[in-house]
């Protein structure tokens, strides 16, 4: 009964201080109450106010810990009916960059670490596939599934963000150009749209709503529950790194590697990814620990004529009843086929949940150096095939200096693993490129790495593609006006729009993303 009354109370302060007319004694959706929490505890403020980026702070009125679908469609069925309206935000593990999870004078609701009893992901073995709550991390995702040996085909290079996160923008790893994002991956959902509807989509069913939601930014609906594919999982993983000084000849091999998709799998690597090395100092400063501080690998001692070295990071997959000798020939078979630095080869071999999880691994070793918790002006970019070579001369070689803070990464994914009904927009080449600047702003008297310098450098990125017609898209995109998005979804807007206008006319959701103007006059309009 007490937490009945501490929750209407926290229900009547909202009312009060967003303005809303609904009377908290005799209105229904009141009445009805919820069984999580609607929290206006200072703590809970504070702790949704930031994120990942710690480059915008706005404060929500109240949060809300839902114990179930049923707490995330009343509250937002509350926003959608009440005469003036409040915002509504999800949040996941907070990684967002810049402010896209939050809200002002609205509610936020933390979908991951929220739940007193937090359902497990449940496993169908038979027809490969798990459901997973949107708020659950994939880590945990991961650990349920390999209970039975399987897991998710898609991955994101983190595992401690959320299902519902992931799949409102798209979810890459080195796996997408094998088995496409992981939006292409899931079978249905059940989605709380901006009109407070609790709707099942799939392909078949609500296609409109499942495609609009899957990059959809969390514009038109909140995931509650997300139907993934699976695949059965491997045991170990061959982890092999080779560096390149030959901008062209790391392209050439890594968009010759991404077309073997649909060969048997011996016949492939598992995993692509690359990334750029602009320090002038020791390679292995970078990333994560694959390089041993016991022995320092430094650029001058590769005959690299120059400050810039490529690495491209490929796996190997295999299992209990692997013959070794079969993995060791399908690799160097492989690896004869690429143009890589002579000598240049690093190769590890691991269980396949420690590959997974090794940025946090990274994680760990950041935090115990207070560099975690730091701003992160991050910069994320679809390059077109054609122009990726533009690209290197005018950003690697030109705009960044010899000093970083943080991975660069730069790898290829064919554009028929990406569904073009989904909300994500891509470059119209058959295979582009993702480039992610994953920098940390330090205070350490660099004057290079400080917050002010690296926003700078994004800025001058952005412009020198404009200025040049390279015609990048951003990921995790941040603009603040609405023409800017016009401009970024193209021939996609009029589409977006109508979406928009079927499943949350009132503009209820998602406002820090920024997108469309909220419908009601109680918000803070910070743009």
């Amino acid at each position: 009964m007490a937490a009945k009354l501490l929750l209407l109370f926290a229900i009547c302060r909202l009312i009060v201080i967003v303005g809303l007319t609904l009377d908290p004694t005799t209105d229904p959706i009141v009445i009805v109450g919820m069984d999580g929490q609607l929290s206006v505890d200072r703590h809970d403020i504070e702790s949704v106010s930031v994120d990942f980026g710690k480059m915008t702070r706005t404060e929500p009125t109240a949060v809300l810990h839902p114990a179930s679908s049923d707490d995330v469609v009343k509250l937002v069925r509350l926003a959608y009916e009440s005469a003036h309206g409040f915002s509504v935000s999800a949040r996941g593990h907070g990684h967002s960059i810049n402010g896209q999870s939050q809200t002002g004078n609205g509610v936020v609701i933390k979908m991951s670490g929220s739940r007193r009893n937090p359902p497990v992901p449940v496993v169908s073995e038979k027809l490969m596939y798990v459901d997973a709550w949107g708020g659950e991390l994939w880590i945990d995702v991961l650990k349920s599934t390999l209970k039975y040996g399987v897991a998710p085909k898609s991955w994101t290079d983190y595992l401690y963000l959320s299902v519902g996160g992931t799949l409102s923008n798209a979810g890459i790893s080195g796996q997408a150009f094998n088995h496409g994002p992981q939006i292409n991956n899931v079978h249905e959902m059940d989605v709380v749209t901006g009109k407070g509807e609790l709707l099942t989509c799939s392909m078949d069913k609500n296609p409109q709503l499942f495609h609009a939601v899957l990059g959809g930014l969390g514009q038109f609906g909140i995931i509650t529950r997300a139907r993934i594919a699976l695949e059965h999982a491997p045991q170990r993983v061959r982890w092999i790194r080779v560096l390149y000084s030959n901008f062209s000849a790391f392209t050439h091999d890594q968009e010759y590697l991404i077309s073997l998709h649909d060969q048997p799998q011996s016949q492939k690597f598992d995993y692509v990814e690359g990334s750029v090395i602009v320090d002038e100092g020791l390679i292995n400063n970078w990333r994560s620990s694959f390089f041993s501080p016991k022995n320092p690998v430094k650029i001058s001692s590769l005959g690299a004529g120059g400050n810039v070295l490529y690495c491209l990071e490929i796996t190997k997959n295999y299992y209990a009843d692997s013959n070794p000798k079969s993995i060791d020939q399908e690799v160097e078979g492989l690896l004869k086929r690429l143009n890589y630095i002579p000598a240049s080869t690093f190769t590890s071999d691991l269980p396949y949940v420690d590959f997974l999880d090794r940025v946090h691994k990274a994680e760990k070793r950041l935090r115990s150096k207070g560099l975690w918790e730091v701003p992160h002006p991050w910069l994320n970019l679809f390059v077109p095939k054609s122009r990726i070579g533009d690209f290197d001369k005018g950003v690697f070689k030109g705009i960044l200096g010899n000093k970083t803070s943080g991975p660069i990464l730069i790898y290829p994914m064919n554009k028929n693993k990406w569904n073009e009904n989904v909300s994500v927009v891509t470059p119209d080449e058959d295979i582009f490129y993702l480039v992610a600047l994953l920098r940390s702003a330090l205070d350490n008297g660099e004057e290079t790495l400080t917050l002010k310098h690296l926003l700078e450098e994004n800025r001058k990125i952005l412009k020198f593609c404009k200025e040049s017609k390279i015609k990048v898209k951003q990921y995790l995109p941040h603009y603040t006006t609405q023409k800017e998005w016009m401009e970024h979804y193209g021939e996609k807007w009029p589409q977006i729009h109508q979406r928009k206008m079927e499943f949350d006319p009132h503009h209820i959701l998602a406002t820090g993303q920024r997108i469309f103007e909220p419908g009601f006059s109680s918000i803070t309009r910070s743009w």
